[in-house]
């Protein structure tokens, strides 16, 4: 399977020079098409135009190309007696080598006011057919999408002259991912276009390796970490890391739980998490001061968490930060003098994510399940302080509501059932994952211990007993924020009046399993 001809047409230019040069050098004749055909030709590398092979000009402002038999019946032919001799009598040349990238879509769709008609112009017919016909021929034709693989390519044709079986069907596997990725790319602009289902018949994904991960979630496991390349907007996936070891499977989960959290909040905030639950969360004037206080919430779990910050890292913050052993500090950025000091701490990762002004385009959940995705939309709601409903004889005072809303915007993010207290802008205690609500607001009032008096009180769901409103009183909280709902919400409203505890309803209950 000596290769004597290459068909060429790439958008992505990146190393198309020299490859051509040498496939030129070791006697390959190269057929290529517009603009790749152009930048050949002013390198000096010999090129034949694809109308000289097709016998037809390139039509319609290059839309119709290489979709002609000349082409298709070059690339799809067995080497057997019988394709040969076809191509034969129609005077069909044997293409051997494609090398074929599609046109951007991505990149396109990815622009500011880009229009229905601009992404539809950018959708590749010849591209596709080209690569998928190679693709299906790979025992006899070589199909190269990725410039990557150049070197790779030319290294066994330069030993060989030929790509190994094995080879073959490897760049034939990545071919067929390739116009896969790019069909789901087009599939999912569409359904945004025409936005008229939230969730459609099939669910397309196409993601790209974005490291291979030393293990998953233990050392037996082996893992990867992928990304969405259609999700703009700052999020882990596409924050720079600064500094540090490599992220690991369990780094990624918990800083991603620091990044969705910390960006909850307009004001200067931090918050720590460890083991994908926030045990320390804090806002105040300045980032330093709103730091201390997320460290002071639960010093002994913060050792080895992942802090994530809503402000630029500055020194000070730095600093108070570099005085324990952290994973990971995420960021929308950090000063020089906080690099400097940071950096100090050689595996310490640090990663930047921009401005976190509003939300990424990324507006679905998905969880994966033996056998099945589960999908659902973002829990980005929190209540409006003003639609809360005061359901006790005594009413919250304006400091007790900021404290709550602070305190349910929280607990959203730790694992049901979640029990959240607050006090001063600063988390004071967690009860993540516990069997029962009673049990988790048991677990947050030990943890804050004396500081619960005066603190408001945080429930991701009702409370179906009024048992937690009782320990709430033995603890001094004095205003609870829960979704009501509960057929013994009586109960619990009583036992709020019986303690003088102000309590309100959201209506929207915030699970996280």
């Amino acid at each position: 399977m000596k290769i004597k001809r290459a068909l060429i047409s790439v958008s992505d230019k990146t190393g198309l020079v020299e490859f051509a040069r040498r496939l030129s050098a070791l006697g390959v004749e190269i057929v290529s098409t517009g603009g790749t055909a152009k930048t050949l030709r002013e390198a000096g590398v010999p090129v034949i135009y694809i109308s000289d092979v097709t016998g037809f000009p390139e039509i319609l402002g290059g839309r119709v190309k290489t979709l002609h038999p000349n082409v298709h019946g070059g690339i799809l032919a067995l080497r057997t007696e019988e394709h040969l001799n076809q191509l034969k009598e129609h005077q069909i040349t044997p293409i051997d080598l494609v090398v074929v990238n599609l046109y951007p879509f991505r990149e396109t769709i990815a622009k500011p006011g880009v229009t229905l008609a601009d992404a539809i112009e950018n959708i590749d017919i010849g591209g596709p057919t080209m690569v998928r016909a190679a693709a299906k021929n790979h025992a006899c034709v070589g199909i190269v999408v990725n410039p990557q693989r150049y070197g790779q390519v030319l290294e066994a044709l330069e030993k060989d002259g030929e790509l190994t079986p094995s080879l073959r069907l490897e760049l034939a596997r990545e071919a067929f991912a390739h116009t896969a990725a790019y069909d789901t790319a087009i599939a999912n602009y569409l359904n945004g276009v025409i936005g008229t289902e939230d969730f459609r018949p099939e669910f397309n994904l196409s993601l790209v390796k974005a490291q291979d991960l030393r293990y998953g979630e233990n050392p037996h496991q082996k893992a990867a970490f992928y990304r969405d390349p259609s999700v703009t907007g700052p999020c882990i996936a596409n924050a720079e890391q600064l500094h540090g070891k490599e992220l690991s499977y369990n780094n990624i989960l918990d800083a991603n739980s620091a990044l969705e959290l910390v960006r909850e909040f307009s004001d200067p905030c931090a918050v720590i998490i460890k083991h994908n639950n926030p045990c320390g969360a804090a806002m105040a004037e300045s980032l330093v001061t709103a730091y201390k206080k997320a460290f002071a919430a639960d010093p002994v779990s913060a050792f080895g968490g992942i802090v994530a910050c809503n402000r630029t890292v500055d020194a000070d913050t730095a600093g108070e930060m570099s005085r324990i052993f952290l994973e990971a500090v995420v960021a929308p950025d950090f000063t020089a003098e906080a690099l400097e000091i940071l950096k100090k701490k050689a595996n310490l990762r640090l990663l930047r994510t921009g401005d976190l002004t509003g939300q990424t385009s990324d507006v679905l959940e998905v969880r994966k399940v033996n056998g099945g995705l589960l999908v659902q939309e973002a829990d980005r709601v929190v209540a409006n302080p003003d639609e809360l409903k005061v359901v006790t004889e005594r009413r919250p005072s304006a400091a007790e509501l900021k404290e709550m809303m602070f305190a349910m915007t929280v607990v959203k993010h730790v694992k049901s059932n979640a029990i959240v207290l607050a006090k001063d802008g600063q988390v004071i205690g967690v009860g993540a994952g516990q069997m029962n609500r009673v049990g988790a607001a048991r677990i947050a009032f030990e943890q804050a211990g004396d500081k619960a008096r005066g603190a408001v009180l945080a429930s991701d769901a009702f409370f179906p007993f009024r048992d937690t409103v009782d320990e709430a009183a033995r603890a001094g909280v004095t205003a609870i924020i829960q979704p009501g709902g509960s057929i013994r919400d009586e109960e619990s409203i009583q036992a709020c009046n019986e303690h003088g505890i102000a309590m309100v309803f959201t209506g929207l209950r915030h699970f996280k399993h």
